[in-house]
């Protein structure tokens, strides 16, 4: 039986600026907005090593449609490279490096297909197999209409039929959406594998036939938790095998810490310190948010004695820049307390308080931090998840007071 192996990737986001980094030491900085660099470097050496019978890339490449011509320079090495060993590419693009940008072009090596604004199908030859490749890439940043209407149902079912998308499922408001498909779409067409791309979050929608996002190759944001990579794919008529390669350069993750009866810094410290090694172990270098959990009244106590911002500078005294280096970029409070403490009537009633506040009343409240003209600069947006931190600590700080009065 007739099998082909490949590479699918997507979502390289090549030079992100890594905006909101405030703190990081300058080489930390310099070295985080070059892993995605390092990301797509690994991926180059895994495909030269290991040689699939092709390379899919699923739209956004580059991080933004005015790729600069170092960023240009180093996908076109890495090209070569496949090149030299003999390995074609495929190439959709997306949102974020579509067609109509303006950039000096580099030209690609000959083993790179790049994909044009309507839907076409490539054919290719891999051991006597006959591979038919379908895709488009984005004339321009918002691709709103149904483009997976414009693919050819598979005919000859003795070839590979792989479609290539960069796009969101209908109704799925996570990402912005664009090229919107509904799985059902897709499985008309009859098609052996989907490559999708757009979702930075590795899934598969479908087991058989798969189609798959891979997500992300470097997460550029806290948001953008967890292990990045690709997949390599072996596949048959009847049977799909993935197997995901890890590619980041740097994790970003949230560590939860237990702080139960705690009531000295050293404690914590320690706690701390122990946590970011098993880290380390597991996922190498990283940028991690620390999460506090089981504050009992001892806990909320020691935390409500100095700032957040206090807490973090020690901490990151303290574990200091051994390698693989970790930075850790914040510290955040769970809201479940100690239920002794949460049971409590008055807490219950000015918890339930702030729980019924709005986010036009949260930024009522926090009106005089966001509308400062020298600190908002150094602030997210205030997003629901914003919110929600601000009440943990707001929680925190009430229960450390409950204590007291206990």
């Amino acid at each position: 039986m007739s099998t082909i192996r490949f590479i699918h990737t997507a979502d390289l986001h090549l030079d992100s600026p890594f905006k909101g980094m405030t703190g990081l030491p300058t080489d930390r900085l310099n070295s985080l907005r070059d892993s995605t660099f390092a990301a797509f470097t690994k991926l180059i050496e895994h495909a030269v090593k290991t040689k699939p019978d092709f390379v899919l890339f699923a739209g956004d490449i580059y991080d933004g449609e005015d790729r600069s011509l170092r960023t240009q320079m180093r996908f076109r090495e890495g090209m070569a490279k496949l090149d030299a060993a003999g390995i074609p590419v495929f190439i959709s693009h997306g949102n974020h490096d579509h067609l109509s940008g303006r950039w000096t072009r580099f030209e690609l090596p000959p083993n790179v297909h790049v994909f044009g604004e309507n839907v076409e199908t490539v054919r290719l030859n891999v051991n006597d197999q006959e591979v038919l490749i379908y895709g488009f890439s984005y004339k321009e940043r918002h691709i709103r209409d149904k483009v997976i209407d414009r693919y050819p149902v598979a005919e000859n079912h003795d070839a590979f039929h792989i479609g290539m998308l960069h796009g969101s499922l209908a109704g799925d408001e996570t990402h912005a959406v664009y090229a919107p498909f509904t799985k059902n779409e897709l499985l008309a067409k009859q098609y052996d594998y989907w490559a999708l791309g757009h979702i930075h979050v590795r899934q598969q929608l479908h087991e058989s036939p798969p189609i798959v996002y891979p997500g992300n190759l470097q997460g550029r944001h806290r948001n953008e938790r967890g292990t990045k990579g690709f997949y390599e794919v072996e596949l048959t008529k009847t049977k799909a095998s993935l197997h995901f390669i890890p590619a980041s350069a740097i994790v970003f993750d949230r560590l939860e810490l237990s702080c139960g009866g705690m009531s000295h810094a050293n404690e914590w410290l320690t706690a701390c310190s122990e946590a970011l090694e098993s880290f380390k172990e597991h996922n190498g270098a990283g940028i991690v948010e620390l999460l506090m959990t089981d504050i009992d009244s001892e806990a909320a106590n020691l935390f409500s004695q100095s700032p957040e911002e206090e807490w973090l500078e020690v901490l990151r005294d303290f574990v200091g820049e051994s390698e693989p280096y970790v930075w850790v970029q914040k510290i955040t409070f769970a809201r479940q307390l100690n239920p002794s403490i949460a049971s409590s009537a008055l807490m219950q009633s000015v918890t339930g308080m702030i729980d019924g506040w709005t986010k036009e009343d949260w930024k009522d409240v926090l009106k005089d931090v966001y509308q400062h003209a020298r600190g908002v600069k150094y602030l997210d947006v205030l997003t629901e998840d914003e919110i929600d931190e601000v009440k943990a600590g707001a929680t925190v700080l009430l229960a450390a007071e409950m204590s007291g009065m206990e």
